[in-house]
């Protein structure tokens, strides 16, 4: 198997990313949709998973369109324990190696009061965040060969508790602490692949608008800009992407400065009497 060039040099131009191959999850709406497409007019080799396999046949043919080297799919449920290690042999077999995982999927999760069920937190565990170590461990003897990259898309909800996500915010904080500690680890062992924990505030996204825009006050973020900067920050290795960058930075900062004002702002941002109850 020959190894393909590390992506370790600024992409100056989309050509950086010709040729490369990568696998994106998440990928029939939203940011996920929206970065097959980017990845389409960068000619990379594209293989994309979600739930719907109707929707990815569509996002498969737009991706051809756009110029993709190659586009297929695997359509399936990371609720199921085997699926992430069915992805990353479909990538195995197809081009015998990769160069860039993007793990972007979630599970289906509440925008409420925390109401004491903890079967869900364990079923969006495994989703949100089990299958995120599946896939990474499957891929990472191809991902090793080829010096390439991890990029974990994140939220500030794995950064800072906010209210009405619970379950969400926990899935998100276990991705940050396994990521992290892991990208210690190839570094102490010089593995030269690289982790890329993206933080993303509030985007655009048909789910999210639907989840959350009742009760928040803030202003969403484009999607397509979100998932370019995503590509972006994967390409260029970059420990951490912060999407918007300076709404997600303060907050972060505040996070470590002023705690306390931090989260009496956050919960103003809320609507709480849009909150109802479930």
């Amino acid at each position: 198997m020959q190894a393909v060039p590390a992506l370790s040099s600024a992409p100056s131009s989309p050509e950086m990313l010709r040729g490369k191959r990568v696998i994106v999850t998440g990928a029939s709406s939203g940011i996920g949709e929206q970065m097959a497409y980017h990845l389409a007019r960068m000619e990379a080799h594209l293989l994309l998973t979600a739930r719907r396999e109707a929707k990815l046949q569509k996002v498969v043919e737009r991706c051809l369109e756009l110029g993709a080297a190659s586009a297929s799919y695997v359509s399936g449920s990371m609720e199921d324990t085997t699926f992430p290690e069915v992805v990353v042999k479909e990538a195995e077999n197809t081009w015998g190696g990769l160069d860039m995982l993007i793990l972007n999927h979630i599970g289906h999760s509440f925008f409420n009061y925390f109401n004491g069920d903890v079967g869900h937190v364990r079923k969006l565990l495994e989703t949100n965040f089990l299958s995120y170590v599946a896939m990474t461990t499957a891929a990472l003897p191809m991902l090793k060969e080829n010096e390439g990259s991890v990029v974990v898309v994140s939220s500030m909800a794995g950064k800072i508790g906010t209210p009405f996500v619970a379950p969400y915010s926990a899935t998100k904080f276990a991705l940050d602490g396994f990521f992290s500690s892991l990208r210690h680890e190839f570094i102490i062992d010089k593995v030269n692949v690289s982790i890329t924990l993206c933080i993303l505030g509030y985007i655009d996204t048909e789910n999210a608008v639907r989840a959350v825009s009742h009760a928040i006050r803030d202003t969403p973020a484009p999607k397509e800009e979100c998932a370019l900067e995503i590509i972006k920050s994967g390409a260029l290795r970059q420990r951490e992407l912060h999407y918007p960058s300076w709404v997600v930075g303060s907050l972060v900062l505040l996070r470590d400065i002023a705690p306390d004002f931090l989260d009496r702002s956050i919960r103003s941002n809320y609507k709480v009497e849009n909150i109802k109850r479930t």
